[in-house]
């Protein structure tokens, strides 16, 4: 009987809130007590966000989308809490460093990278809301700018947080095959898949995806202000190197199975099952293998100095799929 009279209870709310809107009533949910519920959520998640723009809070969620208004304007949505944040594209602050497209609209090379991070945790502040139309207006290179000085350039008498040699996380927010694109509090950067692991490999999407969070190792720290600030990491760099300690335990004319990870001008370079970078300029093959088959190697050296082994592929076992 308690649940009957909450229900009902629930149902006069609503009600008598239609009548004194003088909106039309909409839709009797089941369970009304829930859809008020859902109405006080959007209410405190509203009131969460006023009160970040007051006090300039920065707050994060996933990149949803990418829009051109009537207006003309390129934005970016982010979705937080079921609201719609949305962020110009000049206050997204991509790094386009690197790009291979210096000579292209500038609006257009913004809007394909950041195509690529569709998904990715991004940060912003909000800077403007509109509680009639429920549109809220954010900034992501304000609040990039705020972790640049707080963690690079350290504050009052404070040192920087972090210095070249420290070990930290970062976002995975876009990923290409040979590249992969991270944020380092507050600091874009674009790493080659041969430095986010010691082994190698053929397609970075193979083991990251958007929205991995990995260590790196700060490697070096540019810039003495907010605004011009860049750094360098390595995630290999943060890892013990496996590949090394493997490649000790491989036999001369001993034979493994790994897979091709790149072909350039002849040779071929391959990652062993047993977790061991390889190199071969040579096959005894019917046909050449491409990249990703799965091939047999035969070892015929052991290069300390470059950590690989060498020798020749002997067989294809399965072609890419």
């Amino acid at each position: 009987m308690k649940k009957e009279e909450q229900g009902r209870q629930a149902e006069e709310v609503q009600e008598r809130a239609g009548k004194e809107s003088g909106r039309p009533m909409g839709i009797l949910t089941v369970d009304a007590a829930g859809a008020a519920a859902a109405g006080r959520m959007e209410d405190t998640v509203w009131h969460e966000l006023v009160n970040a723009g007051r006090t300039r809070k920065i707050l994060s969620g996933p990149l949803g989308g990418i829009e051109r208004l009537d207006a003309g304007w390129v934005v970016a949505v982010i979705y937080y809490k079921g609201c719609r944040i949305l962020i110009p594209m000049e206050e997204m602050m991509i790094n386009l460093e690197g790009d291979g497209r210096e000579n292209s609209d500038i609006l257009n090379r913004q809007t394909r990278l950041a195509n690529n991070m569709l998904g990715a945790e991004l940060d912003f502040i909000v800077r403007d809301l509109d509680e009639a139309s429920g549109s809220v207006a954010a900034s992501r290179k304000e609040a990039m700018l705020r972790k640049r000085a707080q963690f690079y350039l350290g504050q009052g008498d404070n040192p920087p947080m972090i210095v070249p040699g420290r070990i930290v996380e970062a976002r995975v927010i876009a990923v290409a095959q040979k590249a992969v694109r991270l944020e380092v509090f507050g600091v874009e950067c674009s790493l080659k898949a041969r430095d986010m692991a010691w082994e190698w490999m053929s397609d970075a999407n193979e083991r990251f995806s958007i929205g991995d969070v990995v260590n790196v190792k700060v490697m070096k720290v540019n810039g003495d202000t907010a605004d011009n600030l860049k750094i360098e990491v390595s995630a290999r760099e943060a890892t013990p190197n496996v590949n090394r300690e493997n490649l000790f335990r491989l036999r001369r004319q001993g034979k493994y199975v790994g897979k091709v990870t790149d072909v350039y001008r002849g040779t071929y370079f391959l990652h062993l099952n047993c977790r061991v970078n390889a190199v071969a300029h040579s096959c005894n093959t019917a046909s050449l293998p491409a990249q990703g088959d799965e091939v047999g190697f035969l070892v015929t050296r052991i290069n300390e100095d470059r950590e690989v082994a060498e020798g020749i592929i002997t067989r294809i076992i399965k072609r890419r799929s």
